[in-house]
């Protein structure tokens, strides 16, 4: 038995990334998935967000653990959009055991470029749908009166100020105060709330263009290996980024039994980067 057997998450940003490293982790650990994504770019961000393909890749890499997963569709600051798939989803397994709010994006601009479509597109992302996310769950999870494990994923720009990042570091730092929040409003139902602080983690957030010129100073057709020395300055381990499966992998414990008295906690995996 897996230390997730019989147990659900929801799970935002699924599509690819990290929320898809989180589904499937946590399918192997013998959970059963709700997963959501928008799956539509954003004008502010300069980079390719998920696609229903990769949302549909989610779901094939789920099944293929013989778990159960329902995915769909849904903008994170969707309201009405969250309340319909947590209902559909608790109806399909009978229970939320588990959220893992992850979905975020991160265009980087010095801050006085920074504009107001990009602020409220990263704040509405990374803050306020972290805080919809955990909203539309929480019902279904006090319903079940078996407690629970939410895990907010900040970063390690919650806990320190990274330049050409001010909505996206304003939002990571207002996720850890939502999560201490939360974690004493519902610990009487033994409701768990923690946070998850990565470094940089190799997915397609760090992986593109426009981030591989800012860490190299300005180079307009920077590669990832000319990046690569700028990521691993921000670390004291000798990486210049993590893997998903890293970030998961601290999941699966807070979600697990092995965590049952760990709340209101900031966990840092980040190759040491914070405390540098």
């Amino acid at each position: 038995m897996g230390r997730l057997t019989g147990k659900v998450a929801l799970i935002s940003g699924a599509a690819r990334g990290q929320g898809r490293s989180h589904a499937v982790r946590l399918a192997e650990e013998g959970a059963d998935i709700i997963a959501f994504d928008r799956c539509e770019p954003i004008g502010s961000v300069p980079y390719d967000l998920a696609t229903e393909a990769d949302l549909d890749d989610t779901v094939k890499s789920v099944e293929a653990l013989d778990r159960r997963i329902v995915a769909r569709k849904v903008d994170v600051r969707d309201t009405a959009g969250l309340a319909a798939l947590v209902e559909e989803g608790v109806a399909e397994f009978g229970r939320l055991d588990c959220v893992a709010a992850n979905a975020g994006i991160m265009p980087l601009q010095p801050f006085a470029e920074t504009s107001d479509e990009l602020w409220e597109d990263v704040i509405g992302t990374n803050l306020t749908g972290v805080f919809k996310t955990v909203r539309a769950a929480l019902p279904a999870m006090l319903a079940g009166g078996r407690g629970g494990s939410i895990v907010i994923t900040s970063s390690t720009a919650g806990a320190k100020g990274v330049p050409n990042t001010a909505p996206y570091t304003a939002a990571k730092h207002g996720v850890i105060g939502l999560t201490r929040v939360i974690a004493n409003e519902y610990g009487q139902h033994w409701i768990r709330a923690n946070a998850l602080l990565p470094t940089s983690v190799g997915t397609d957030m760090i992986f593109n263009q426009a981030t591989y010129s800012i860490m190299t100073g300005g180079v307009p057709d920077a590669t990832r290996e000319m990046a690569a020395p700028g990521f691993a300055s921000l670390n004291t381990l000798p990486v210049p980024w993590i893997e998903p499966i890293d970030v998961s992998n601290a999941l699966v414990w807070l979600c697990s039994d092995e965590a049952r008295f760990i709340t209101g906690a900031a966990l840092s995996v980040d190759a040491g980067s914070i405390q540098k």
